[in-house]
């Protein structure tokens, strides 16, 4: 199926949520305010959250020491059965399903508390809880669906049948414009005709929210739509379970439907509001990713501080040597900053007072980023050790540390849910709204002559009230925030005028930007990546800030907290400041030029002199609607 560039934003722009109607601490940010209210005191669980919430991370934490053997998942490329069935009776499969329904009802802090401690035994398991939870059926249908629905399916999803989310297709990624499966409305049905790629837990699913095209016809206004499907439905079948470079155990693959009778009454929402759902459900869904970013980090940290103290060399250990103790130093800090990001979107999401879509957002595309920088340079620290399984390090008499397998089950998370790219862009969509809806018809070229005069007014009475506000703030007053620097320990106040001082910088720069390029601006994609990395930087900083004073002032670790804080800020101005240069100084123009030169073969002189073991095969497998050709590996786990 092929559509038009301005096809595809179309799509994507009328998928999106177009309306700002509660408070952002991040897009608050990008405008060049840090409304510190917003986030600080930070938000705290009642005392009823709190206790459901550790006594199930307790039960949880038991059975995956005692139970899950993330070494052997990863060997045997696959989670036992049996170990399935354990997180059922726990009640894993509905910790965000309500009591009523027969799930958990736990907090989304204690979801993500959840994840993080179940994907640091096993990524594969947290990834099969996530994808169940996060983005299978029981987020939809708790934000989308009837009550009828509800009471359906839940009960399901909370005990006994998993759930995977089926939208992307061979030749379908992030530009759903050109989704070609189809559910063509016949009677009271949609029968769905098309194949899908990469379905996590498509292959043990027994629920499945697939994303159709409904043509238009009368009585159906048609586009994008959510259907509900039972796994075992008649035409539905697992073609492939695919294998991954890592998360070896995820039970992922490739599902065909072939005229698969849905009744309407398994439609979620109405038709046409297929993407739209996806994209809110995403909204919250995304923390599930960096809170298994941020059990890594904690994983790698433990490693580090164990094996940086064993580890002598030249008559000390290598913690105490520079090189490597500054690694030691980023992890900890890091995980520090990733735990606080998480854990504060994870309050805010549960408050509901808050739009959290870009601190969402934010918290994928930094978390999964710093987690695997994190864990790469675990392996750096751990030398050919880090570099060799945990198997051959058992089998020759030393502890069997996975540093490579978890290299390699973290790098997905720079792809999942939404690649880096792909963030970026989506971010700063998000993070520039407040200049499109002032000045967007300026640079529309359906736009007529009368829009863009109307525009050009509303854009002059935004930017005279908007620009002023850019020059001065708090920032620059060596007072303010003062409460961020208690007696005898590190200041924090100073990171945060810093914060204040740079988010009014990055807003200019977002506006010159805007001014500089106008509608070219969507195509310099270095230059957004780099607004939305300084964004990731200004709202990370704040985090960790907010959550050492929470910690002080409980009297939990708060000295060594503030020393944390204060070590990631140092940090991370230190990025910050270099992605700034990267504004302006950068090598995108002539980057475009060779990219367009490879792609023109000019260059392919150089790749003589190696053999390509590559196995023949289209680029991207055919995915014609019709009957399946293959045998069916989905497996029930009863």
């Amino acid at each position: 199926m092929s559509v038009s560039e301005r096809e595809a934003r179309q799509v994507a722009e009328a998928a999106r949520e177009s309306e700002w109607r509660r408070p952002s601490f991040a897009k608050e940010l990008f405008l060049g305010r840090l409304r510190l209210d917003l986030v600080h005191p930070h938000p705290r669980p009642d005392a009823e959250e709190v206790r459901r919430g550790e006594e199930f991370l307790a039960a949880l934490g038991e059975f995956c020491a005692a139970e899950v053997d993330g070494i052997a998942i990863d060997r045997e490329g696959r989670v036992p059965d049996g170990v399935v069935k354990g997180l059922k009776e726990l009640g894993a499969l509905g910790m965000k399903i309500d009591p009523e329904y027969g799930g958990l009802g736990l907090s989304q802090l204690y979801y993500n508390r959840a994840l993080a401690l179940a994907g640091s035994a096993s990524p594969a398991v947290g990834a099969l809880l996530s994808a169940h939870q996060s983005i299978g059926v029981p987020q939809p249908l708790k934000m989308f669906g009837t009550e009828e629905q509800r009471r359906a399916f839940l009960p399901r999803c909370a005990r006994t049948d998993v759930s995977a989310f089926l939208l992307t297709e061979p030749d379908v990624g992030s530009d759903p414009a050109r989704l070609a499966t189809t559910a063509v409305p016949d009677g009271d049905d949609y029968v769905l005709d098309g194949v899908k790629l990469w379905t996590t837990n498509g292959v043990i699913a027994d629920l499945l929210v697939v994303m159709a095209r409904v043509p238009a016809s009368e009585g159906h206004p048609g586009g994008i739509t959510a259907f509900v499907v039972e796994a075992d439905s008649e035409g539905v079948t697992v073609e492939n379970r695919n294998a991954f470079m890592g998360l070896r155990g995820i039970e992922n693959g490739v599902t065909r439907l072939h005229r698969v009778r849905v009744p309407a009454a398994h439609r979620i929402g109405p038709e046409g509001a297929g993407l739209k759902i996806a994209l809110t459900t995403l909204n919250t869904g995304r923390l599930s990713l960096p809170a298994m970013c941020a059990g890594a980090g904690k994983w790698c940290l433990k490693i580090a501080r164990e094996w940086s103290a064993a580890r002598e060399q030249w008559g000390k250990p290598i913690a105490y040597h520079e090189a490597v103790g500054s690694k030691v130093s980023f992890i900890a800090a890091t995980t520090f900053a990733l735990e606080a990001v998480l854990d504060l979107a994870s309050r805010m999401a549960d408050e509901g007072r808050h739009d959290i879509r870009i601190e969402a957002a934010l918290a994928k595309l930094y978390g999964s980023e710093m987690a695997y920088r994190m864990a790469d340079e675990l392996v750096q620290i751990r030398g050919g050790r880090g570099f060799e399984t945990a198997d051959s390090l058992a089998a020759r008499g030393e502890r069997g540390v996975p540093a490579e397998q978890m290299l390699r089950d973290l790098r997905i998370n720079r792809i999942f849910e939404g690649s880096t790219e792909i963030m970026h862009l989506l971010i700063a969509r998000e993070a520039v709204d407040a200049h499109l809806s002032a000045a967007g018809d300026l640079v529309d070229p359906d736009t007529t002559l009368a829009d863009k005069g109307r525009a050009a007014v509303r854009a002059g009475g935004f930017y005279a009230r908007w620009l002023p506000k850019l020059v001065t703030g708090p920032g620059q007053l060596p007072g303010t925030y003062r409460e961020f620097h208690p007696a005898g320990h590190p200041d924090l106040a100073v990171h945060l005028r810093y914060v204040e001082r740079t988010c009014r910088r990055l807003a200019r720069a977002t506006f010159y930007g805007m001014s500089r390029w106008q509608a070219k601006l969507e195509g310099k994609q270095g230059f957004l990546g780099r607004i939305v990395d300084i964004g990731a930087e200004l709202f990370a900083m704040s985090a960790a800030c907010v959550r050492a004073e929470m910690l002080r002032s409980d009297g939990e670790h708060g000295r060594a907290a503030y020393q944390l804080a204060d070590a990631f800020c140092r940090q991370a101005r230190v990025r910050v400041e270099e992605l700034f240069g990267r504004l302006w100084t950068n090598t995108d123009a002539i980057d475009r030029t060779v990219a367009r030169g490879v792609l023109g073969g000019v260059y392919t002189w150089l790749e003589e002199g190696v053999v390509d073991p590559s196995t023949p095969g289209p680029w991207i497998a055919p995915a014609a609607p019709g009957p399946s050709t293959r045998a069916d590996v989905h497996r029930s786990l009863g």
